[in-house]
């Protein structure tokens, strides 16, 4: 799965009064046209209506050079058009919203001003063709190459994060394309700043004669969003403009992801029916989706999110929302720190992650995170900020280290032998009300894709895991309203009578959880009748991260901390063994995942029913928590660190670290033998709830690529049962 992202945002057209006289622009006019204070109060509210997080401030070049609007500026206390936009971007910063101003060419003084309000600016380069300067740029003096590129140095020396591009069709030769690229890759390569490029095809629009363009636009986005498609009437090809077909813009994507292989590639979605063939391509970016549309193209409106969604789904693309700044530039060198600050309290989860999910503020001593690691070799239990410090830790020496002891442990503990389980997965439903962010899996009742699996297609799933070679059935599924007791029975009885030999591991706390409240039984009394239609052992899953804080965050409607323990608890005093994992690489702190390592060692240290740990790393590609924070799927080598830390965190309480391939890769769950894993985990067979959140490691391995894995990490492979009791050894050939 590959990610496409997109700016949730808001245009306000603050003036469109220009200096300029391009021929092929609909939204400049040379009447006097400013919003008032009272409309900018207005449209700010409605931006906020509309939970969007971006203000896009267009204007016009210089409209103060219109006696009307400079007499207006000043009645208003402005004493030029910079500071009346500094203004509006203040009164966005008090209600939430991140200001991307486009003035056109600006000093760097105006650039300098606008900084201090904005969290990124933009100015389209267009072309550097000077010879445009006599034809659609003729009036026009800011249109210069040599103006708009001096204005483009001069945010990269302010350390401003800035949006450019070029205007493909308006004359310009196929040379002066990439030769306008270039002339960006050079001044991004001196100081940094272009966070990505728009490649805009031209496309002609009709005169609006004095109409305001923003009603057009939002008039056209209703339409659009409303289902009727693309909307107006086709305006032809003006005599100086030269047709623009795909393959044209997919050779510039090409160029762009040469000159400038660190930069966003945007291509505007309302401008051609082709933007899925580019986004193939190697587009990276669709824009600011305007939930009030295309002031520069009113008649051409945006798809909605949920459109873009639909297109790019069965291509394997993940429509992702980010910031109107993008991850990189977040921070003090290039943002000022009251932009800084709305960022850090109302979208701190798109900030980029700095050793967990989120970045932590918090001061750490430096010597803490080595004599954790050392207390941690000897299985001593570690303390919550010595398990901060570890979680939180990015010096490369350090986190060899961890690495070292980390696999010390494993060998104490587990010696070389590399285990797996074979077993098949079976999702029996995935409709289910809880409704958690991270998730890709659960569906409503009336969505197309929720599904119920029958009950022959279920005994033929047993069998076939017969079939196989499986000893194990995992079943879990979503929190079905209509499930009851009786109903998780049931699914036990049917698997049991189709393979009495298989052990049936099964339903986690949150569906006992949902056993529980259907039937009005206590949990012991809920396992004791599940253990009677044959449940074998109990996944930990549910656990997320055991802080009711992050889980109020992200699955408000989960069971709290407290009830996921008691649940546990009770599976272990009725004789069953379980599982425990953790979700990692998404909202949480370091000192968020102390906590739940902190809970799961005492609760192991309490019963010693937990058989193994499970970390499994966040897909954010298909949830609502990535697409709307923007989350990047944590690295492998970030994946890595935590391995060891939980192996450090555990001591010698839990044997078994297992590592998921399905959320890894089997290449990373291989390396994490050396991180203290050993245990590959299972076979699966199937796998819905990574896959439909976007993983792209497969559903299913057999006995021998496990065993191959194993065995590339020098180590023992062993076919084990899902209590941990070795059925076979393969030892290397020879031996």
């Amino acid at each position: 799965m590959q990610r496409v992202t997109f700016s949730r945002n808001f245009t306000l057209s603050l003036s469109r009064t220009c200096q300029c006289y391009c021929k092929y622009c609909a939204f400049a006019t040379h009447q006097a046209h400013l919003h008032a204070p009272v409309d900018v109060e207005r449209i700010l509210d409605e931006a906020l209506r509309r939970n969007t997080k971006e203000l896009l401030v267009l204007t016009g070049e210089r409209p103060e050079v219109n006696p009307v609007v400079a007499e207006r500026l000043a009645a208003w206390g402005h004493e030029d058009f910079t500071s009346y936009v500094v203004w509006a971007c203040e009164r966005a910063l008090e209600r939430g919203m991140l200001p991307h101003t486009n003035l056109g060419v600006l000093s760097k003084e105006d650039l300098a001003r606008l900084r201090e309000v904005t969290a990124s600016q933009g100015l389209m380069l267009e072309s550097v063709d000077p010879s445009l300067m006599e034809t659609v740029h003729a009036g026009s003096p800011t249109k210069h190459p040599l103006e708009r590129l001096a204005t483009i140095q001069a945010a990269g020396e302010l350390k401003i994060p800035f949006t450019s591009g070029i205007l493909v069709g308006i004359g310009e030769s196929p040379d002066s394309r990439v030769e306008s690229l270039e002339a960006i890759a050079a001044l991004h390569a001196e100081y940094g700043h272009i966070q990505e490029i728009i490649l805009q095809n031209f496309v002609p629009h009709p005169r609006y004669h004095g109409a305001e363009v923003a009603e057009i636009a939002e008039e056209a986005s209703k339409a659009r969003w409303g289902g009727e498609g693309q909307v107006g009437a086709e305006v032809p090809l003006p005599g100086w403009a030269n047709p623009v077909g795909i393959e044209e813009i997919k050779c510039l994507i090409v160029e762009c992801r040469r000159l400038m292989p660190d930069v966003g590639v945007q291509v505007p979605p309302n401008l051609s029916d082709w933007w899925p063939e580019l986004v193939e391509a190697g587009a990276t970016d669709l824009g600011g989706l305007s939930a009030n549309g295309d002031h520069i193209s009113p008649e051409e409106p945006f798809p909605s999110p949920h459109q873009v969604r639909k297109e790019l789904a069965p291509r394997g693309y993940a429509l992702t929302e980010r910031l109107c700044v993008y991850p990189q530039y977040m921070d003090m060198d290039w943002m000022e720190q009251g932009v800084l600050d709305v960022i850090k309290l109302k979208y701190w989860s798109f900030i980029p992650r700095r050793g967990s999910g989120r970045r932590s503020e918090e001061s750490i001593d430096a010597g803490l995170a080595p004599r954790a690691i050392e207390k941690g070799r000897d299985g001593v239990a570690l303390s919550e900020d010595e398990l901060t410090a570890l979680f939180s830790e990015t010096r490369p020496e350090v986190i060899e280290e961890m690495r070292i002891a980390a696999d010390e442990l494993r060998q104490e503990l587990a010696g070389d032998l590399v285990t797996f389980v074979v077993n098949r997965n079976i999702n029996f439903t995935n409709i289910c009300v809880v409704g958690c962010a991270f998730c890709g899996f659960g569906q409503g009742r009336r969505s197309p894709d929720a599904y119920e699996v029958a009950e022959p297609d279920f005994a033929a799933r047993i069998s076939e895991a017969v079939e196989f070679g499986a000893t194990e059935i995992c079943m879990q599924g979503g929190i079905h309203p209509d499930l009851t007791l009786e109903e998780y029975g049931r699914w036990l009885r049917l698997a049991k009578e189709t393979a009495p030999q298989l052990h049936l591991h099964a339903y986690s706390p949150m569906e006992i959880n949902h056993a529980c409240e259907r039937s009005g039984k206590e949990p012991g009394e809920v396992f004791e009748y599940l253990l009677d239609q044959g449940l074998g052992s109990t996944p930990g899953t549910a656990a997320e991260v055991l802080d009711d804080g992050v889980r109020q965050r992200i699955s408000p409607n989960k069971l709290p901390v407290a009830r996921w323990i008691e649940i546990i608890e009770a599976s272990h005093r009725a004789g069953l063994r379980s599982t425990s994992t953790v979700m990692f690489g998404h909202i949480e702190e370091p000192r968020e995942l102390a906590r739940h390592m902190t809970v799961v060692r005492s609760l192991q240290e309490r019963t010693g029913g937990i058989t193994e740990f499970v970390p499994l790393s966040f897909i954010p590609f298909n949830t609502l928590l990535g697409r709307t924070h923007g989350i990047e799927e944590i690295t492998v080598q970030e994946n890595l660190k935590h391995t060891a830390a939980f192996r450090l965190a555990l001591g010698r309480t839990i044997t078994n670290l297992q590592a998921s391939w399905v959320k890894m890769g089997l290449e990373g769950a291989t390396e994490a033998l050396r991180w203290g894993v050993n245990d590959l985990g299972g076979t699966l067979m199937e796998e819905n709830i990574s896959r439909m959140a976007g993983s792209q490691h497969g559903v299913r391995l057999d006995p021998e690529d496990l065993i191959a894995a194993a065995r590339a990490a020098g180590r023992t492979p062993a076919q084990r049962t899902t209590l941990y009791e070795i059925l076979e050894t393969y030892p290397a050939a020879g031996v």
